[in-house]
């Protein structure tokens, strides 16, 4: 699994010209999943991103201590492998439904595990994802 982790001051995702999700201040998390993922992955990305000190305060404060939100957004693209050629490969991703219902527990664990206000993009549909970053600060996470 792989996350690419922004705290942000707002983010938001639109599908045909309509809003699905925003968010305030909190982290936009763009999430790949690959076929070898399973209870673990989940478990371990929704609690770094849950426990990730990286708002401020003293000592740094996680999202949850801040009451902050998080949007999920899947982002397949995350395992596009473009060492050879000009054109991206797919075959480290998982299959859409194989990816799904992984996407969709690590968000459902950072609701319902660590309590977090949790929104999500639309799983296999063209996204505009739009994001103010809070810094910049954008980490990446693979496990």
């Amino acid at each position: 699994m792989r996350a690419v982790i922004s705290r942000v001051s707002s983010a938001s995702v639109t599908v045909d010209g309509e809003v699905v999700s925003r968010i305030g201040q909190g982290l936009l998390v763009l999430l790949g999943v690959t076929a070898s993922d399973g209870q673990r992955e989940i478990e371990l990305t929704a609690r770094k991103i849950a426990d990730l000190r990286v708002f401020d305060g003293e000592p740094e404060l996680s999202v949850t201590e801040i009451g902050g939100e998080v949007l999920v957004v899947s982002q397949f693209t995350l395992y596009g492998d473009f060492r050879k050629g000009r054109r991206p490969s797919w075959l480290a991703a998982a299959p859409g439904d194989e990816a799904e219902p992984i996407y969709e527990a690590v968000a459902d664990r950072l609701r319902t595990v660590h309590g977090l206000p949790v929104k999500t993009g639309k799983f296999g549909t063209m996204m505009a994802v739009e994001s103010i970053n809070d810094g910049p600060f954008t980490l990446w996470w693979e496990c």
